[in-house]
């Protein structure tokens, strides 16, 4: 067999000088276009053939969400019309509309894509195989930055299209309005992304040690500037709401948003110019100026391009090196205090439980991706329940006041499920990767499973419970209806840690080293939905004995104490809701995980 393989011929030896000849960049620019048509095929087809369930859910959920934001706006934008009569200051009200809708999420897509890319450049498997292939550096950090700006901008895009539509057929745009939203928006997504991208390879590069402490400083930035900024635009607002004073007051502190040099005012301002050709009767320039636009906006957003080629082929190499071969810093003997909390204000619980919850709550502040998104996002609901009071509105109006707790309600309980399904349900599959660890210890399997509870659990509670004990002090909310509130808030809270929990205990994805993946699919999505279902059924079933309560409390109707009966009847409903749906899926989690084999 040997001489018969020696005999074989050899293949012949390509010349020398297509050796070491690397690839062009265009050459290299058709590769990965092939790789990702190639890897977009075979999602496309996977999904089909295994995910038909998850793909059908979010394409109607998708739907749903873009055609009720549509009539949304649509009735807003009919509001406006009917509320201001002067062509001039409805037309600045729009342009400030617009210009500070857009400022914001240029600041989201700003902090976004840089957490987004840092995960794809930094941390995944396939950046490591990437360097080691005769490919520019900068080519690998186009190929992630395309993937963080897909997924960064999708939201802003399912946020603004329905908008922009509205705004154009209330205005009767011309055709050429609608030609132009795609492209407008495009140029605009990626300047802010490239701005992020850039920012994300020189903190990476050059301070590789405080990485997560310059990205926490960053964002905390952000999040300063974005409640000095709602700061100054809501106060002193509370007697003249929706009145001409009012309108001029507001348009005067939204001046900053109208900057010449701020790419939201080039995409503003292109929009409402393109929009501007018949809106009642009043003429405005012509449509070629949203062209100009149009070439402001793509001209900068080449420039940013080829900045961030210029920074990935400085940065990205020596950057990637320096993380990934730094040496551990010395960390103190001494516990963090947020562990010792743990370990000794929970003396109630096993020392066994309460070590694996310290290690998840580690590996929680180790994370940027996580904790980054969770201050976002709880930063956002408390700065906007902070100042529910500063709207003026009659606050003796019990179903008004009831009906906007309870949304806060439902907010609050919605932005948890994502989370619990995000972070908590691929909790146990990412564990099986490095079970042989735990399964040296003297721990039971069900610790394991109690430690991921009541870390989801104890990690929702206390956010949760004071955000809307924020919301209802800011409406005035009485002292029954605070207890009803934080009821309802407490059994979200352990519901959805047990639904994320159990079910991830039940379907895991032993294989999968992504935990977005492993969100992603039939388990996640089965999650979420149950999720929502659970949160519906629990805010209806408080919110309508709530709401009758109240008004039999304003007319005084002699049925109050039979309505105080009804609504201690829904508490304990609801109560009672809450510890089935929270003991069911642990039951079904514990009994599978038992007898998983890893």
């Amino acid at each position: 067999m040997r001489d018969f393989v020696l005999a074989l011929p050899s293949p012949p030896e390509p010349p020398a000088e297509e050796v070491s000849r690397a690839l062009s960049p265009q050459g290299e620019a058709h590769v990965f276009w092939w790789l990702r048509r190639r890897m977009f095929i075979t999602h496309l087809r996977q999904m089909l053939t295994h995910s038909r369930l998850r793909l059908s859910l979010v394409i109607f959920l998708t739907i749903f969400f873009w055609v009720g934001l549509f009539v949304l706006f649509t009735e807003g934008f009919q509001f406006l019309g009917r509320s201001i009569g002067h062509m001039t200051t409805h037309a600045q009200t729009v342009q400030a509309i617009y210009n500070v809708f857009f400022a914001s999420l240029m600041l989201m897509l700003v902090l976004s894509s840089a957490i987004i890319l840092y995960t794809g450049l930094y941390r995944s498997p396939e950046a490591s195989l990437l360097l080691t292939m005769p490919v520019r550096p900068e080519r690998i950090v186009l190929f992630k930055f395309q993937e963080a700006l897909l997924f960064s901008s999708w939201g802003f895009l399912l946020l603004g299209s329905p908008m922009l539509v509205a705004y154009g057929l209330e205005a009767r745009a011309p055709w050429y309005y609608y030609v132009l939203l795609l492209p407008l928006m495009v140029a605009f997504i990626y300047i802010p992304g490239a701005i992020g991208s850039i920012l994300c390879l020189v903190i990476v590069h050059r301070w590789p040690r405080l990485k997560g402490h310059v990205l926490g400083l960053g964002i905390m930035a952000f999040a300063a500037l974005i409640i000095a900024v709602a700061w100054m635009l809501l106060r002193r607002t509370e007697n003249n709401l929706l009145t001409p004073l009012w309108f001029q007051e507001l348009l005067a502190r939204l001046q900053f948003s109208e900057h010449r040099l701020l790419p939201s005012w080039w995409l503003s301002s292109g929009l409402l110019e393109a929009a501007s050709g018949v809106s009642g009767g009043f003429e405005y320039q012509p449509w070629s100026e949203s062209l100009m636009f149009l070439a402001l906006l793509t001209s900068n957003a080449l420039v940013c391009h080829i900045a961030m080629m210029w920074v990935a082929a400085k940065t990205y190499r020596p950057g990637y090196s320096e993380i990934h071969t730094e040496q551990s810093m010395r960390r103190p003997r001494s516990l963090f205090w947020l562990d010792r909390l743990v370990l000794r204000g929970l003396p109630i619980v096993p020392r066994t439980v309460r070590l694996l919850i310290v290690k998840d709550l580690r590996q929680f502040r180790r994370d940027p991706i996580q904790w980054s998104q969770f201050l976002i996002f709880f930063s956002l609901l408390a700065l906007y329940f902070s100042n529910i009071r500063r709207f003026s509105y009659d606050v003796n109006y019990a179903a008004w006041v009831n009906m906007i707790s309870f949304l806060n309600l439902a907010v609050v309980g919605l932005i948890l499920s994502t989370f619990t399904t995000r972070f908590i349900f691929p909790m146990i599959s990412l564990e099986g990767q490095r079970f042989w660890i735990l399964g040296l210890l003297p721990v039971e399997r069900d610790a394991v499973l109690w430690g991921k509870f009541l870390f989801a659990a104890g990690g929702a509670v206390i956010p949760c419970t004071a955000l809307i004990s924020i919301s209802d002090l800011m409406l005035g909310i009485s002292g029954l209806m605070f207890a009803m509130h934080q009821l309802t808030c407490l059994m979200l809270c352990l519901g959805l840690s047990g639904i994320a929990v159990g079910l991830g205990a039940k379907m895991p994805d032993l294989r999968e080293l992504s935990p977005s993946k492993i969100a992603a699919g039939f388990g996640g999505t089965l999650t979420l939905v149950f999720s929502a279902m659970y949160i519906v059924a629990v805010v209806l079933i408080t919110a309508v004995p709530c709401h009758f309560y109240l008004l039999a409390q304003q007319v005084g109707s002699d049925r109050l104490e039979s309505m105080r009966l009804l609504l201690l009847v829904a508490g304990g409903v609801a109560l009672l809701l809450g510890a089935v749906v929270t003991y069911l899926p642990m039951r079904i989690g514990l009994k599978a995980f038992r007898a998983m084999e890893f």
